[in-house]
């Protein structure tokens, strides 16, 4: 972590990745702080960008969103002009939960949320295939979830904290 960040601020950042829902009340007093000063360094980690945004994680399954897809996209060309027209294009499919350029033979892998195979054959069909710069699609169906966490690991990168 960066150098103008303390164990307090580090101590912060864990507590609201794992519950953003605290009051600034909460939060200030499992760190020892009142409530102003610890306001002031939650307002800081946000205006420098350590805080990007709050978020609900939701229940997939009991929205009936549980059909859960690993796909590896190779791009016909990954050209910078093909890399940009897929990128805005994934930007846009709320199927598409997460999306990383990867090295190797293919070029991305997209993480996918759908209702079930039908709704993903659809997004197959109808998105991703039809932009008609994608040659192979590989995907994996995930059977069972083993882990999900959003919380990154501040633990390991405690000793550059000061």
């Amino acid at each position: 972590m960066a150098d103008e960040l303390d164990a307090i601020d580090a101590r912060i950042l864990d507590i609201l990745q794992h519950d953003a829902g605290l009051s600034v009340a909460d939060v200030a007093e499992k760190v020892g702080l009142s409530a102003s000063p610890c306001w002031r360094r939650i307002k800081r980690l946000e205006d420098t960008g350590y805080i990007r945004k709050r978020v609900t994680l939701l229940d997939a399954e009991k929205l009936g969103l549980d059909f859960e897809v690993y796909a590896i996209v190779k791009l016909n060309l990954p050209s910078t002009q093909n890399l940009e027209i897929f990128e805005a294009a994934v930007a846009d499919w709320p199927e598409v939960v997460q999306c990383a350029t990867i090295t190797g033979r293919e070029d991305y892998v997209l993480r996918i949320v759908t209702s079930d195979m039908h709704a993903f054959d659809k997004f197959l069909r109808e998105k991703l295939l039809a932009l008609g710069i994608v040659s192979d699609c590989e995907s994996h169906i995930v059977t069972r979830g083993v882990k999900n966490v959003t919380a990154l690991p501040l633990g390991i990168v405690s000793p550059h904290v000061n």
